[in-house]
């Protein structure tokens, strides 16, 4: 693909969870690609992305309007934004802990960008195990598997699910099933943005996530 184009479709939000948390949304599009090695272009991209980054200004970081909206969310479900921190700021940090932002593979340096670049966490899966009807948001019923066929999951958490199953705890982890893998071939992007997040800042995530997936 020389262009992205990009279609997405706004996730569902169970009612309850809507009236709790009025702002909080997710989008999703699917793409036809699999991991694989980084092109050198995506490669550089990473690198040039590296320098925008320094001490001064991560510290910086919760005060933008972006990161701010993320870590109020993140006190709002009982979270501490200063020790379990914002996927934004997590990424900040990792590259001052390293150096600058390292290379992993074309799918999770792809979301890498697409997060650097607008403040917006973003999750692939694998589409096969997903829903043709798409994904969502909703809490979690008392005993049910983690993915297919995953682990309990306790009731009452917040997680990205579709009519089938839960994929995914709200800014955590991936069901295991649900995870893209080499034989991966199609993939679904989701991004979830919160109260005081634009809602074109989602639909340029995702946009600038397929476009580093897909070109170069």
């Amino acid at each position: 693909m020389s262009e992205a184009e990009l279609v997405a479709a706004d996730g569902f939000v169970e009612p309850a969870v809507h009236a709790e948390f009025p702002g909080l949304r997710l989008s999703w599009t699917i793409v036809e690609s699999r991991p694989q090695p980084s092109p050198r272009a995506l490669k550089q991209r990473l690198s040039a992305l590296s320098n925008r980054y320094r001490g001064a200004s991560v510290v910086a970081m919760r005060t933008q309007p972006i990161p701010h909206s993320y870590r109020a969310f993140f006190r709002q479900i009982g979270l501490d934004p200063d020790s379990t921190r914002i996927p934004s700021e997590e990424a900040a940090v990792e590259r001052l802990m390293h150096g600058g932002f390292r290379s992993s593979d074309s799918v999770t340096d792809a979301l890498l960008v697409g997060l650097i670049e607008t403040g917006v966490p973003l999750w692939a899966l694998d589409s096969d195990q997903v829903d043709p009807g798409g994904l969502g948001i909703r809490t979690t019923v008392e005993g049910e598997p983690f993915g297919r066929e995953g682990h309990p999951l306790p009731g009452g958490r917040l997680a990205v699910a579709d009519s089938r199953s839960v994929h995914s705890l709200l800014f955590g982890a991936l069901a295991p099933g649900s995870v893209v893998t080499p034989r991966t071939r199609r993939i679904t992007l989701f991004a979830v943005a919160v109260d005081g997040v634009p809602a074109i800042h989602i639909e340029e995530a995702l946009w600038v996530t397929l476009e580093a997936l897909t070109t170069g």
